[in-house]
């Protein structure tokens, strides 16, 4: 009996990719950057099952592209926000995908970057690398206390909670804002308030929630002029929550005092982008969940997603559910 037709969108860790190998008679994409919408097009054709990366729009076409025998598509993240789930519902095909398993990844390196971005640690390393480096001085490169500090947290998901868990440690007063979880969390000292009261009391402002409709720059100039003028942005989440021009504007003129970006809109973001003009922004490459141990685990993950799908049982992981009424 042949095995089912897959498509998976990149390489990913060894273990993944050797499930996949195992029971699929499976295609990976070699190359370092994703394939093209006309490239997508074409090698989906008569595929069974796909694994996308977040970078890869699988949408209604897409789905067509691959025919009537496309049984599953399994994401390789626990944002899906790249597949149109109402389509892949209506077209009756599960969509999986990979959450939890980088949650503590996630929270440590949002805690990173809070923590590097209150002590400019990357300014510092320019400095020396730079030659500026003289002598000592009292005055060097201040930056701000997190003891004690109040750190409002944007989304109260399991990473939002987990970077609370963190701060507990560093006794920060914690706020937290997340429309769905309206409540004080059993276990944990943050105290749910609205967006306007986190933005104008947060020294810390930590995002953690997933990209909608209702999300999308969510944090704009509104918000910019709400905060404390020595508050700090930190956003893990989706890059699209943030207004670009409107954190360019803030940082450029000290509305808020710095910020640290593991995700950015566009992504990567265009090498004349002004935000990499400024002293006062860290960037880094979405690399929160870059743990060897996290991702071999989220392939694994997607792999079991894919096959159970193929098999024709149901996800360990669903987004859409109702795919099984």
């Amino acid at each position: 009996m042949p095995k089912p037709r897959v498509f998976v969108t990149r390489i990913i860790l060894e273990k993944g990719m050797q499930m996949i190998r195992e029971f699929c008679d499976a295609e990976f994409w070699q190359e370092d950057l994703p394939p093209s919408r006309e490239v997508l097009l074409e090698r989906v054709q008569g595929m069974h099952g796909l694994l996308p990366l977040l970078t890869d729009r699988i949408d209604l076409e897409i789905m067509q592209a691959a025919g009537i025998d496309l049984k599953v598509i399994s994401n390789h993240a626990v944002g899906y926000d790249n597949i149109d789930i109402a389509a892949a519902t209506r077209l009756g095909i599960p969509v999986g995908n990979t959450p939890g398993i980088l949650t503590d990844a996630t929270a440590d390196f949002a805690f990173s970057l809070l923590l590097s971005a209150a002590r400019r640690i990357t300014e510092a390393d320019r400095y020396v690398r730079s030659g500026k480096w003289k002598t000592w001085s009292p005055a060097l490169l201040l930056g701000a206390d997190i003891s004690g500090a109040t750190l409002g947290i944007i989304g109260f998901g399991r990473i939002g909670q987990a970077v609370a868990r963190r701060a507990e440690g560093f006794n920060m007063k914690i706020l937290f804002h997340d429309p769905n979880h309206d409540k004080t969390v059993p276990g944990s000292i943050a105290h749910p308030v609205d967006l306007h009261t986190l933005l104008q009391q947060s020294d810390f402002i930590s995002i953690h929630t997933p990209l909608t409709t209702e999300t999308q720059h969510m944090i704009d100039a509104a918000a910019f002029n709400k905060m404390k003028s020595n508050a700090i942005l930190i956003n893990t989440a989706r890059g699209g929550v943030v207004d670009p021009v409107a954190l360019y504007d803030a940082l450029k003129h000290h509305r808020i005092q710095a910020a640290a970006l593991d995700v950015t809109e566009p992504e990567p973001l265009p090498m004349d982008s002004p935000l990499l003009e400024l002293d006062n922004l860290i960037i880094c490459p979405h690399i929160a969940s870059a743990s060897n141990s996290t991702r071999t685990r989220m392939s694994i993950m997607a792999a079991e997603n894919l096959i159970a799908g193929l098999k024709g049982e149901k996800l360990p992981n669903c987004v859409n559910p109702e795919v099984y009424d």
